[in-house]
């Protein structure tokens, strides 16, 4: 993993670099033509890619009108007929690819979302450059994961190594891009994945500092905290922040929801938000590209009061037009443009009323680029280190982590969803969910009840007793009496004294005197997260189980090491699933994927008899012998598919599609119920 990791590393900044030289060609010819392209030459590939603001505005206005409308019109049918997972800002796709799908991420997506992402900035698209090159990063990480044939664990943290590549090369910071892997994409801390992920992003700072240079990405003033009670200024300018990363997460869902509904071919609708992004260009070049020309104005600062707010606006409508549309690129170029117009637009006013105990409106932008960015993703630590990396400026981190922290509060406790899990959820996907879901809460106790248990009458002997428990592989007997009511449990280890005094105890002691009366119990109904609890009370390995109407009627048991070979099984499928997504596209045309074995896996259509039937309803594997592996949602909008693991409380509609493993009698049987 340590080679794997380094490898990783490397590709990722030779991703990083190749993509930005990409966005400096496309924006050179798209804004200044032959004549920038060979100014390009001169300076050297690697030279630092500018907003296309200087040139934008030598332009005549049917340029700037035009310009986006065609970079729109290529990239439609670029990422519509070549990968349409490029569309939009990336994480959120590679996220759904380690919770869903194991890590596995197309190999051609790193061509489609470089290319189709370059021309999107470099045409003057609203969006930025950090989300795609974490995309690509994955799908390197991705690629070479599958060529490996590593399992699905390792994928997902080959996947996050790819992830902290791409953003560690393009902001310069290893420590940013390390802990925004862990925070977003893997979401895991634990050092055996947080190791390698460290690995790449030291590999890929070193190697992108070596090709472009060791230099912030923002030349700030020098900042300080100027009194203890600036504070709360700071803390206020959070809450607005927060406020202004809901409003850019709802207006990126209504923009991508209003394109939706526009009856024209999905390819060509990029175009048209092209063309809308450019008429605001004309009197606004400043929301083209990634936007950092702009946002270092506001933090020096040298832009009027009047003019942070409306490039606030504009830019938030700028993003969501461009991303809505069917654009590729990041948002978190765009999030750190509105933090900067939000802290400047209201540091200047703080900074009027509180001249002598607050810093200059500059040092409230900076702080607002992190709140923005920290309340849209949920991350606050990554945004913090962010931030610090990006500006190198650590006396601003105080303020930085109160306004980071508070707009991060409001943004969830208004909404639940980060700008990544929005568009997800969307889909039908719930990442949320995913996480805190327990395995066992999907399994219940008459999945693996046996309905033989080893029971006693309350009248047996001691020597009958121990004859059974002796003679027999049961650790656990249960009593009933002439009723066959359950009296209690005799448990082997309680008759370690009986077993010398049995001659004594002959004619006295019988099965009822030794049971215990007190022990728990469990119904068929209750989940093996529940059971597993039961367990945990005490040393039985076996529990017995009951009727829910009458709790004194012994129906089986359960054991403990049934429970533990549950999980490990549910586990299993879940790891298949993500290991075996990849042929998936196989299988939904109607194509048996062979998993060895004997074993097959297939995408079937349901039966109409299914529809409206939970899994657990179902029964499949009891009834069928195949397992339902991954469960695609029907999207009543008209939207992509959702693709989960399903639960046992899933409904199967009209519309879903089963992918289902199992012997291959068992998936052909029922492919044609």
């Amino acid at each position: 993993m340590v080679l794997v990791a380094i490898t990783v590393g490397l590709f990722g900044a030779v991703g990083a670099v190749i993509f930005r030289l990409l966005i400096r060609v496309v924006q050179a010819l798209f804004f200044e033509g032959t004549e920038g392209l060979a100014q390009l030459m001169e300076e050297g590939l690697l030279a630092e890619a500018s907003d296309p603001l200087a040139a934008a505005r030598a332009l005549p206005w049917y340029w700037r009108l035009a310009i986006p409308t065609i970079g729109g019109l290529l990239v439609g049918p670029l990422i519509w007929f070549c990968a349409r997972e490029a569309k939009g800002h990336g994480v959120p796709e590679v996220m759904a690819a380690v919770a869903l799908r194991g890590g596995v991420i197309r190999p051609r997506v790193v061509a489609v979302k470089a290319l189709a992402s370059a021309i999107s900035i470099g045409s003057g698209g609203s969006v930025g450059r950090e989300g795609p090159i974490v995309q690509i990063g994955s799908a390197l990480g991705s690629t070479l994961g599958q060529m490996l044939k590593v399992p699905a664990a390792q994928l997902r943290v080959i996947v996050g190594c790819g992830a902290a590549a791409g953003i560690a090369a393009t902001f310069n910071a290893p420590i940013a891009g390390a802990l925004f892997a862990a925070e977003v994409v893997v979401s895991n801390f634990a050092v055996a994945q947080l190791s390698p992920i460290v690995i790449s992003s030291v590999v890929a700072t070193v190697v992108s500092r070596f090709a472009l240079g060791n230099h912030p990405a923002f030349q700030v003033p020098p900042y300080e905290l100027v009194s203890p009670f600036e504070l709360g200024p700071y803390m206020a300018v959070g809450l607005v922040a927060g406020l202004v990363a809901l409003a850019f997460i709802r207006s990126l869902t209504l923009s991508e929801r209003l394109f939706e509904k526009i009856a024209v071919p999905e390819y060509l609708k990029a175009g048209i938000g092209g063309l809308i992004v450019g008429g605001i260009g004309i009197w606004l070049p400043n929301i083209f590209g990634v936007g950092y020309s702009t946002i270092a104005m506001a933090l020096t600062p040298s832009l009027p009061i009047v003019t942070l707010g409306v490039l606030l606006l504009a830019k938030l409508v700028a993003t969501s037009i461009t991303i809505g549309s069917g654009g590729s690129g990041g948002v978190f170029a765009p999030s750190l443009f509105l933090g900067a117009m939000t802290g400047g637009f209201l540091g200047s006013f703080i900074h009027q009323w509180f001249p002598e105990a607050t810093a200059s409106s500059g040092a409230y932008a900076l702080v607002a680029m992190g709140a923005v960015v920290a309340a849209a993703t949920h991350a606050p630590m990554s945004a913090i280190l962010i931030i610090f990396e990006l500006t190198q400026t650590i006396n601003i981190i105080p303020p930085l982590m109160a306004a980071c922290v508070t707009s991060t509060l409001v943004s969830t406790f208004l909404s639940r969803e980060s700008i990544y899990t929005a568009k997800l959820l969307r889909r039908g996907i719930d990442l949320y969910e995913e996480k805190t879901h327990h395995v066992l809460k999907d399994l219940f106790a008459h999945d693996i009840i046996d309905r033989d248990p080893g029971t006693l009458p309350a009248a047996a002997n001691i020597a009958t007793v121990l004859e059974a428990m002796l003679e027999g592989e049961r650790s656990e007997y249960f009593v009933l009496n002439d009723d066959a009511r359950l009296l209690g449990t005799i448990h082997l280890r309680d008759l370690t004294r009986s077993i010398a005094e049995r001659d004594v105890l002959m004619g006295v002691v019988v099965a009822g005197d030794l049971a215990r009366t007190d022990g728990p119990t469990v119904t068929e109904d209750d989940d093996l997260d529940v059971v597993l609890k039961m367990f945990s009370r005490g040393l039985a390995e076996e529990l017995p189980v009951v009727d829910r109407a009458d709790p004194k009627r012994l129906v089986g048991s359960v054991h403990k090491s049934a429970v533990i070979q549950a999980y490990n099984q549910e586990v299993l499928r879940r790891d298949l699933a993500g290991q075996v997504s990849s042929n998936v596209l196989v299988a939904s045309r109607g194509q048996q994927v062979d998993l060895g074995g004997g074993f097959v896996l297939q995408e079937i259509q349901p039966p109409p008899r299914f529809f409206g039937k939970t899994i657990r309803e179902l029964a499949i594997g009891q009834h069928y012998g195949a397992q339902v592996v991954l469960l695609r949602k029907r999207v009543a909008d008209g939207g992509a598919p959702a693709i989960r693991v399903p639960t046992a409380d899933d409904l199967i509609d009209e519309g879903d599609r089963l992918v289902v493993a199992g012997t291959k009698s068992a998936v052909e049987s029922l492919d044609v119920i």
